[in-house]
């Protein structure tokens, strides 16, 4: 919640909402999902209660029940012209039980430090607190401007547009490397159509930063809108291994059939479809793409299940009426409106395909965690070795489907648990490899070939000394491969290559 001002000095009222900004972003843990201001905007909304109110205890326990909270964070602020203070209270909705109260102060000037050493106070007070020391835990938040921070947040709360773009430009001027302040610049450029803006604002933002999947999201949309299609495809593609988004899965899916990649459009599409069936446009999209293929009979066996969910769908009321009367379907033709243009004049126009403008990363990190407090609970039973063997193994399908970033995460799990795993340490040292972080995917391959030689492990060390030209060392990692495995495949071929390498050289 927003914090209360007790202060009488002028100025300081931004502080109130400075609060949620901060500590969701510090507490926000995979053990924790922290629910911002624009969560409790929308459910202040739903109940019809403006975003300016400072509702009743009893009001706030109904919103915060309504929106499934385990926890509410409280709070209140004052400056006596020297010293900043602030206390907070953590809520469990479910024992009704206010902790005590946790306290943080200092000069103003290190207002997010002292937000930042409030976050840790109250983490350490949940029932799955983190082990994190004090000072790791602060010095863990790359430093913010105070200027910057200040005007980044009048200009999130800004109502008028030029005054919102004012303040996140004069952030980002104080600090160049604030990626909030860039993403909520993009966002407000988006949100008036103003694409070709937005784009570089969203581009800036970098591959490795927490705003990255939402910044990709709209970068991808803002070039699909611009009819930038093979950049708008690297957008949303790049998010895919990040996180497995329905609607990211839908949009590459529109962006191929834009394309004119079918087989590609179906694939994406059908992934989208069997996530959530619920969904009608995955399954309209799904037709739609089978009719540009040729195949009429498969599409309105989608479109007829899609319209027995939802009957009023006009639009694919009107598409299965066409292939189910014998229309032909554009199949020779490429996706989209070009397609459209090329039929004759005698046949009808198929629709475009449903975009998906609406980003949820906050649903999936909610399911997300619900997943992991389940399989956690699961897995408690397990000894140390299972544990292991569950991560590796779940890291493994999670790399099948191109999810690098989570895939490693759960190797490192599974290094963590069971640290004499060899098998968690070359699968780790293949995914570094892969990243092209030589120095670490040497040093797992090395763990893993030492705690018990493997082919993994040893053509990693190979294939790294074949790079740095250490032929000799090379061959005598893949002899001891191939001394484990003598068909092994790529052990025979980064033979043959060494052997082509050293003749070479001679």
């Amino acid at each position: 919640m927003p914090f209360e001002n007790r202060s009488s000095a002028p100025g300081l009222e931004w502080i109130a909402e400075s609060f949620p900004e901060v500590l969701s972003q510090r507490m926000a843990s995979s053990a924790v999902y922290a629910m911002g201001r624009a969560d409790r905007a929308n459910a202040f909304d739903r109940s019809g209660i403006p975003a300016t109110v400072l509702p009743s205890r009893a009001t706030l326990y109904r919103i915060a029940d309504q929106m499934g909270a385990d926890y509410v964070v409280l709070g209140s602020y004052n400056f006596d012209g020297k010293t900043f203070s602030s206390a907070a209270q953590l809520l469990d909705m479910k024992k009704l039980h206010l902790y005590p109260a946790v306290e943080s102060s200092g000069p103003l000037t290190d207002l997010i430090r002292v937000q930042t050493v409030l976050a840790w106070l109250l983490l350490q007070q949940m029932p799955s607190h983190s082990a994190v020391t004090r000072e790791p835990f602060l010095a863990s938040w790359p430093p913010i401007r105070l200027d910057a921070f200040e005007n980044y947040l009048r200009g999130v709360l800004a109502v008028d547009r030029q005054q919102k773009i004012h303040h996140l430009h004069d952030a980002i001027k104080l600090d160049p490397g604030y990626t909030q302040a860039m993403l909520e610049l993009g966002r407000t450029y988006y949100d008036n159509h103003e694409y070709e803006s937005a784009v570089p604002w969203f581009a800036r933002v970098p591959k490795n930063d927490p705003a990255a999947g939402e910044a990709n999201f709209l970068l991808g949309m803002s070039e699909f809108y611009r009819g930038n299609f093979d950049k708008a495809f690297a957008a949303f593609n790049y998010l895919l291994t990040r996180l497995p988004l329905t609607e990211v899965y839908n949009n590459v899916g529109v962006v191929e059939a834009r394309r004119g990649h079918r087989a590609a459009a179906i694939q994406n599409f059908t992934k989208a479809m069997n996530a959530d069936p619920n969904d009608d446009d995955y399954r309209f999209n799904l037709a739609l793409a089978l009719a540009r293929s040729g195949d009429n009979a498969a599409a309105a066996r989608q479109l007829k299940e899609d319209l027995q969910r939802h009957p009023g769908d006009g639009e694919a009321k009107s598409l299965f009426d066409m292939l189910t009367r014998g229309q032909p379907s554009s199949g020779g033709n490429s996706a989209g409106a070009a397609s459209n243009s090329l039929l004759p004049s005698n046949q009808p126009r198929l629709p475009l395909e449903r975009i998906k403008r609406n980003y949820d990363e906050a649903s999936y990190r909610e399911l997300d965690l619900e997943m992991r407090r389940f399989n956690e609970a699961r897995l408690a039973g397990m000894n140390n070795h299972d544990q292991a063997a569950y991560h590796l193994q779940h890291g493994k399908e999670l790399l099948s489907q191109e999810m690098t970033e989570q895939a490693e995460n759960e190797f490192r799990e599974a290094v963590r648990i069971d640290p004499a795993s060899a098998p968690a340490h070359a699968q780790l040292a293949l995914l570094l490899e892969e990243k092209g972080d030589v120095s670490n995917a040497r040093l797992e391959a090395q763990n893993s070939a030492r705690l018990k030689p493997n082919v993994d492990a040893l053509l990693v060390m190979a294939r790294l000394d074949m790079k740095q030209d250490q032929l000799q060392s090379a061959e005598s990692e893949v002899e001891r491969a191939l001394a484990l495995e003598p068909s092994n495949v790529a052990a025979q071929a980064l033979k043959s290559q060494i052997a082509a390498r050293q003749t070479g050289a001679k």
